[in-house]
């Protein structure tokens, strides 16, 4: 199974990262001001719970982080919450517009190492190098690359559970077993070694949405 094992720690800040080619990057986001609070504490957006399929636990967490982190994340329109809950075969990939309260979900795959079993369900996070496992917490999109999984995208860490992300080299990227098809035909997809992947013919759209500087949040509910 292809993964994202392999992708050096030097080739993350160093010449070897060549730009996309044939393609030009996603608009770097301007920064968005932090927006009034609730009485939860939460930004007072139009985003509303009752409306998605997220888990609203898992949202308030993925809110809350977008605060903790609001030093970090300069951008905070948008984010992804990854809910881990749910097995591979589910579109549980969720970008969601937290202005505007629109919303959209992807399939994508988790870590080998967090379901060695590949029964499609995530068992454990992990920040371990070596595990192949995906990890826990919110996570900073970085800059673009092209690389061994072709167009990709860095990812750092912010939280203690997640925080070697970008030296174990867990970005978003694309592949084949995360495309749609394979759900009727295997009824879960792959796993990658850590990374986010999705399907080959989404990753422009991801990349669109989210951009530079926004937050993926991945947890369990």
């Amino acid at each position: 199974m292809i993964s994202c094992a392999g992708l050096a720690v030097a080739a993350l800040a160093g010449p070897a990262a060549k730009p996309f080619l044939g393609s030009s990057y996603p608009p770097r986001p301007a920064p968005v001001p932090a927006a009034p609070h609730n009485a939860l504490g939460m930004p007072q957006t139009s985003l509303d719970a009752a409306r998605f399929s997220v888990d609203p636990q898992l949202l308030r967490r993925a809110l809350a982080a977008l605060e903790q982190h609001s030093g970090s994340v300069k951008a905070r329109d948008r984010m992804a919450i990854v809910d881990f809950t749910a097995p591979s075969s589910d579109l549980r990939l969720h970008l969601l517009d937290v202005v505007s309260g629109k919303a959209s979900r992807l399939l994508v795959a988790h870590g080998s190492g967090s379901d060695p079993g590949h029964t499609g369900f995530l068992a454990r996070f992990s920040n371990v190098f070596g595990s192949n496992a995906s990890s826990e917490g919110a996570f900073l999109t970085g800059d673009y690359y092209t690389g061994k999984h072709g167009r990709s995208q860095r990812l750092m860490g912010l939280d203690p559970t997640n925080n070697n992300a970008l030296s174990r080299a867990l970005v978003i990227h694309s592949a084949w077993y995360a495309n749609d098809d394979m759900i009727p035909a295997h009824g879960k997809l792959g796993r990658s070694q850590g990374c986010f992947a999705v399907g080959e013919n989404k990753l422009s759209d991801v990349f669109s949405f989210l951009g530079e500087g926004r937050m993926v949040f991945a947890a369990r509910a």
